[in-house]
């Protein structure tokens, strides 16, 4: 954009919604044209799936509490039938079955639920979830064929009656039917209705509307998808090409690649769609699965990066989503019950994916494990939770100009500006130079930055347009992240932008009493445009009038938490994991490290620091948090090669094959488990694919993708100190046809069977009131 003119976006004036042409609503919630409402108010749910039966009920509270404080509003989770009811007629909510206690759980921590209750549910599940009886019966599965409507009543009412006194909202919001079902509008709304008869009620009904997917008029709320890449899709493919449309600003909802290796007839569902173009839509733009990672299978294992996530997620808030839901935000196991779970080709499906392995590089790890995605996507739901109000009813005005990416939500009187330059390292974005946005609005142009500036590759924004922001009307350069009542007035915590100076827009007569800042400048529409004093971090404040803006570097945005602490709203500056439940839980650092707090901690002394609002407290270091151990040797023998499945695709190494292997043994301290919550191994590795055993029973495997096997050791205390712990792995094959992300597959000309570092994290926690 150097040397021309500011981009420029003529957003519409003003209007209200309308109500969604839908049959649903109730207890508070309601569905209008462009957003959702709860109590009066636009509501903007952020939804995160964990599967519940995917990790152990004693893991349940503490992370359902780690989501909420990821700001995840709405937790999403299947009901996998095939694990309820193995045998026919004996159907289980026991163990890690038992959906009531999970629901009630996540009720007590202050989440919502929205259930997917199949009865074909798919996540990488055998039979989609269909019990093997059920998959065996000679019956129309997923239609109306009365036959099979005879077996799904009978799981609904299992359902129903384990969560009786736990729906219509409290905490049960929504309920979605089948999954990725595109040709058949008439079942979906059958299957609603039976759900409904047997006692399940919800405010909210959804169904996937990815596919060109044909739903039923009036009966769901159409979700969708958004992935930055696929392990559904061939070795031989590089970036897929839906996945640049989802890192655009644009009105496009549908993704056709998403469930396409296991739907017969793409090109019949394609024509029932328009993933081409945009059409109008009188219902809000919801989404269900934007990825929070990916899994991977035998034959493609991508390497999605962090920054991806927290990417592809702007361009959605950009593009006017106003329900952000991610699959997965929490990983998990495949359970073994009778018989494992796996999708595989031996099981009628075109991938083989892990035994166990489900842990999709989520945000939050199969183990508990916070990834820097999630502290990213923390950044951006604590700006939802405190203006998603605002942002929810907003239009998305995507102006057609291919200088630089960007989208207003918004009308003449303001709204938020989000920019968008990044794209996965397969096809990343230059920089812009000379980048600015000029927005015309009723009372004045605002234009950001005031002045040209080169926006750097990988750079995202989410900025204010004349929007209150601590009783101030602001336009800035830098996120609105949240606020909290400070000592003299509000506290507002501001996220500068990488490689874009600060600017605060403010009317003239805030100006009048200004601290902490300059005036750079006077905007078109007669703001006055200040510059901070100090370079963005903890220290750099900003008063305007009655309030403290507290500009944070990105790095500090990102260790932003807030929660309730001994009954007391607090903001955080912690670089570690945490998460909030009565007190401010936090695993013990490696080293001793600064926790700063406002209001400060009551059971912590306070430090001086350079903030006149955070108060500085000392967390003293665990000595034994990380435990290095011997690294296992193996002999570098590959795997056989085969093919199968309905796609031809790379077979996975068999049970039989890792019994022909010989196993290295992992020799674990005893003393890691010592006053320990977690032990988690940590193996640094190359090689195809490798499975950890004790006493013969599998307690995690990995296909390789250029990421550690990390798995929590204490539930297996007793069968490692009983059995030892014994690796067994395939190597690296030069010639394979597997896809591995570039950047880190291996370029030896010999098999590669490496562990590079291996050691145990053991975690212990501190809880701080």
């Amino acid at each position: 954009m150097s040397g021309s003119a500011p981009l420029c976006i003529r957003p519409p004036r003003a209007a209200d919604a309308a109500p969604a042409p839908l049959d649903m609503g109730g207890a508070g919630i309601a569905v209008r044209q462009t957003h959702l409402e709860r109590d009066g108010r636009p509501w903007f749910p952020v939804m995160g799936e964990y599967h519940f039966s995917r990790d152990r009920p004693e893991n349940w509270r503490a992370e359902l509490a780690k989501m909420r404080a990821g700001g995840v509003s709405v937790v999403a989770t299947y009901a996998l039938w095939i694990l309820h009811e193995q045998v026919r007629g004996e159907v289980r909510f026991d163990g890690p079955r038992d959906l009531r206690r999970f629901v009630d759980t996540a009720r007590e921590v202050g989440l919502d639920v929205v259930l997917r209750v199949g009865p074909w549910a798919h996540g990488e599940t055998r039979n989609g979830g269909f019990p093997d009886w059920v998959q065996a019966l000679p019956v129309a599965h997923r239609t109306n064929d009365p036959a099979y409507l005879e077996l799904v009543r009978g799981w609904f009412a299992a359902l129903a009656g384990e969560l009786r006194g736990l729906a219509w909202g409290d905490p049960i919001v929504g309920v979605q039917v089948d999954n990725e079902l595109y040709d058949q509008p008439g079942h979906l709304a059958t299957l609603r209705r039976m759900a409904e008869e047997a006692g399940i009620a919800a405010p909210l009904w959804t169904a996937t509307g990815w596919g060109g997917a044909q739903l039923p008029a009036r009966a769901v709320l159409p979700v969708y998808a958004g992935y930055s890449d696929g392990f559904w899709e061939e070795a031989e493919t590089g970036w897929p090409a839906f996945g640049r449309t989802h890192f655009a600003f644009s009105a496009i909802r549908d993704d056709l690649t998403v469930g396409a290796d296991v739907r017969a007839g793409l090109g019949a569902a394609a024509a029932h769609g328009s993933a081409a173009g945009p059409e109008p839509h009188p219902w809000p733009f919801a989404t269900c699965e934007l990825g929070g990672g990916m899994t991977v299978a035998y034959h493609r294992r991508p390497l999605v990066d962090p920054e991806d996530v927290a990417a592809l997620a702007l361009a959605k808030l950009g593009s006017g989503s106003a329900w952000q839901g991610f699959y997965m935000f929490h990983g998990g196991r495949h359970p073994i019950g009778r018989t494992t779970t796996q999708e595989s080709q031996a099981t009628g499906y075109p991938n083989d994916v892990p035994v166990t392995d489900y842990d999709f590089f989520a945000p939050i790890g199969s183990e508990g494990q916070l990834r820097p995605h999630f502290h990213a996507l923390r950044a951006q739901h604590l700006a939802l939770a405190q203006y998603g109000a605002d942002l929810a009813p907003l239009p998305a005005v995507i102006p057609a100009d291919p200088r630089i990416r960007a989208a207003l939500r918004g009308d003449d009187r303001g709204g938020w500006l989000f920019l968008g330059n990044h794209q996965p390292a397969a096809e990343p974005l230059l920089g812009v130079p000379g980048a600015q946005v000029r927005v015309e609005l009723a009372g004045g142009a605002v234009t950001l930055p005031s002045r040209p500036v080169d926006l750097p590759a990988g750079a995202t924004a989410w900025w204010p347009v004349r929007r209150l922001i601590g009783g101030i009307r602001l336009s800035a350069t830098a996120q609105a992240l949240t606020e909290v009542a400070g000592p003299d007035g509000p506290v507002v915590f501001l996220g500068a932008t990488a490689g874009v100076p600060v600017e605060l827009h403010v009317d003239a007569t805030d100006a009048r009493r200004v601290r902490g800042a300059a005036v750079r400048d006077r905007g078109a529409d007669g703001a006055v445009v200040l510059t901070p004093d100090t370079e963005p971090g903890p220290g750099c404040e900003v008063g305007i009038g009655e309030t403290t803006f507290v500009v944070l570097d990105p790095a500090s945005a990102a260790a932003l938490w807030r929660g309730e602490v001994a009954g007391r709203d607090t903001a955080i500056l912690w670089e570690g994991s945490a998460w909030f439940d009565g007190g401010l839980h936090v695993v013990a650092p490696a080293a001793d490290a600064t926790l700063l707090a406002w209001p400060p901690l009551g059971d912590l002394p306070a430090e001086p620091g350079g903030s006149s609002v955070l108060a500085r407290h000392a967390i003293a270091a665990d000595p034994r948090a990380v435990t290095p151990i011997a690294t296992p040797r193996f002999s570098p023998v590959t795997a056989p090669v085969r093919a199968g499945g309905s796609a031809g695709r790379l077979s996975a190494p068999t049970d039989e094959d890792f019994e022909a292997l010989v196993p290295a043994r992992l020799e674990i301290p005893d003393d890691v488990f010592d006053g320990a919550d977690r032990a988690l191994l940590r193996l640094e590795w190359t090689g195809d694919a490798i499975r950890l055993t004790a006493g013969g029973a599998l307690l995690a495997d990995q296909f390789w993708s250029g990421r550690p096997l990390e798995v929590d050791l204490a539930p297996h205390r007793a069968a490692i100190a009983r059995h030892g712990l014994e690796a067994r792995a395939f190597a690296w094959d030069p010639f394979t046809r597997v896809h591995v992300d570039p950047r880190v597959r291996p370029r030896a000309d010999a098999p590669v069977l490496e562990v590079t570092r291996a050691e145990v994290r053991s975690e212990r926690i501190r809880v701080l009131r």
